[in-house]
């Protein structure tokens, strides 16, 4: 129960941020994770991290130069929508 509360509070923090932001949270979990399970070694799970921090936070930045246009409803709540033409 412990564990799945910890994720709950994880995954509503990083829904908060950027694409540059979650893509880098994911790639370092993920990272993380696969250097652990690799070289079985703190050090590998540290590298793995690293690498995947920096590879996730290039892919999440490649998501937010799309063709769409970000704007706020009167509520404050943010979404996206195709821009205008000549934008």
């Amino acid at each position: 129960m412990k564990k799945l509360v910890a994720i709950s509070i994880v995954g509503l923090a990083v829904a908060g941020c950027t694409p540059t932001q979650q893509g880098a949270a994911v790639g370092a979990g993920a990272g993380a994770a696969i250097g652990a399970v690799a070289t079985g070694t703190a050090e590998g799970a540290l590298v793995g991290a690293a690498i995947g921090g920096v590879a996730g936070a290039l892919v999440g930045r490649v998501a937010e130069n799309s063709d769409d246009c970000y704007y706020r409803d009167r509520y404050g709540r943010r979404y996206t929508a195709r821009c205008p033409d000549g934008y």
